[in-house]
């Protein structure tokens, strides 16, 4: 009977905590109705209404201005918007009077936790407005739509990168690794996830219900989602394999819808052939190392006959960099010959021909391995994203593909450049800090291999 009362209460216990939060929140409704949310709301003064919930203690009446301040700027037209983000850079950054008081404290040593305090006051304001916008309901859904919209007004408001840094710096701690959790996707999902792969996938657009169902259903195929405990039901990145018998090197017989499935028994090979980031508003924000290795770890508790882990990679880069080459007087990698070799890339239909495409396959697969090996952006990383990725997650560039992608994407970011990055279990912690630390770019001998040495080394090539 005692045990049947706990559970009974256990049970209870979230719905009470519900009914307490709604109770609090009502209350503190009821003290800003009448005079504070309906003045700040009406006079449309968004910014105001951010005073307003700074200068707030009590938690209730902070929820409640929150959730305001959010329905108000999502009520509001662009131009509001961009006028309440703007003030976020102009009216609420730290409070300089507080800064110098700190900065003489310092100074006189007058107190012990000066240091402290100076840290403190050198906080800008709407970091903890953020932090309090946050604790509406829908908050934190709603702060990743407005960095999305910031980001798109950071070219034209270059002021509005001091408010960028802190929403980055924020959401860097929301959203590490340790609050998220895998879970599989399948074709038994709910539609309202599914319909969000298809909206999101960003590597091989998936055309229809069929396309999804060819990379869902499959005993062959799996999919990973990682998601927020408060975006329930948005993943933040989705990860689509591929189980094979061999490593494969072009993307096309992955996504043939009249391929013949393979038994997953008989697999020995993972292959991740679209990893996908959802939120535009989490760009830049890094979700933290080895979310690959979670997902690897999951699929050996599945199949432990699974020996080879790796990626079937795009390289978006690649086209417009070697175009870059080719224009310099005196490029990086380029002969004559590779040059002469290059320009069949501006034939039309020049992949269709064979003769064409032989005569480019050595030339690219070079100037390929300088760009993976040798080229670095202004910050002395690898120049391509996606490489920067996987290195940073612990993998080794394994192979480089020749025309593994002819779809016009492919063509036009990378000229149908594929490469393969290999997961071993036993190096992805090595490869990591070697490249965190040291920039080292872990590869195969074949990839290092195909590096002429004859041609000039130029360690930093600037993006422009």
């Amino acid at each position: 009977m005692k045990l049947s009362r706990s559970v009974s209460r256990l049970e209870a216990a979230p719905a009470f905590l519900s009914d307490l939060i709604d109770t609090l929140t009502e209350r503190g409704r009821s003290l800003l109705r009448h005079r504070d949310v309906r003045n700040a709301t009406t006079k449309d003064a968004l910014p105001e209404l951010g005073e307003l919930l700074l200068s707030r203690r009590g938690e209730a009446s902070g929820v409640v201005l929150a959730q305001a301040l959010v329905a108000g700027y999502v009520a509001a037209d662009p131009v509001k918007r961009l006028e309440f983000l703007t003030a976020l850079a102009d009216r609420f950054g730290p409070d300089r009077r507080r800064i110098e008081m700190a900065i003489e404290a310092v100074r006189k040593n007058e107190v012990p936790d000066a240091l402290e305090d100076l840290h403190a006051a050198a906080e800008p304001r709407r970091q903890e407005l953020i932090r309090r916008l946050n604790l509406a309901p829908g908050g934190t859904s709603a702060l990743v739509r407005m960095r999305e919209e910031l980001l798109r007004h950071l070219a034209d408001h270059p002021e509005l990168r001091r408010v960028d840094a802190d929403f980055s710096h924020l959401f860097s701690s929301w959203f590490n690794r340790g609050f998220l959790v895998v879970r599989p996707i399948d074709w038994t999902t709910p539609a309202n996830i599914l319909e969000k792969i298809i909206r999101y996938e960003a590597v091989h657009a998936i055309r229809n219900w069929d396309d999804l169902r060819n990379r869902l259903e499959p005993e062959d195929r799996r999919c990973y989602g990682f998601f927020h405990p408060q975006l329930v039901d948005e993943p933040l990145i989705f990860v689509e394999v591929a189980l094979t018998r061999s490593i494969p090197g072009a993307i096309g017989p992955l996504l043939d819808l009249a391929r013949k499935p393979t038994p997953a028994s008989e697999t020995t090979t993972a292959v991740f052939y679209s990893i996908s980031n959802t939120q535009k508003g989490l760009g830049g924000v890094s979700f933290g190392n080895f979310l690959i290795k979670q997902v690897v770890e999951n699929l050996k508790r599945e199949l432990p006959d699974l020996k080879t882990f790796v990626t079937l990679s795009p390289v978006p880069g690649f086209a417009a960099w070697l175009a870059r080459e080719r224009r310099a007087e005196a490029p990086a990698c380029l002969d004559a010959a590779a040059r002469e070799a290059f320009a069949t890339l501006d034939e039309p239909a020049w992949h269709e021909d064979p003769a064409k495409v032989e005569k480019v396959k050595e030339p690219l697969l070079q100037a390929a391995a300088y760009y993976f090996l040798k080229a670095k952006d202004s910050k002395g990383r690898p120049i391509d994203p996606v490489a920067r990725f996987h290195l940073g997650n612990g993998a080794r560039l394994e192979r480089l593909n020749a025309f593994g992608d002819l779809s016009p994407k492919g063509l036009k970011q990378s000229h149908g450049l594929m490469v393969n990055y290999l997961y071993a279990l036993d190096e992805i912690e090595a490869n990591h800090e070697a490249f965190a630390e040291n920039g080292k770019v872990a590869a195969s001998a074949a990839v290092r291999k195909t590096l002429r040495a004859d041609l000039p080394s130029r360690d930093l090539v600037p993006t422009p």
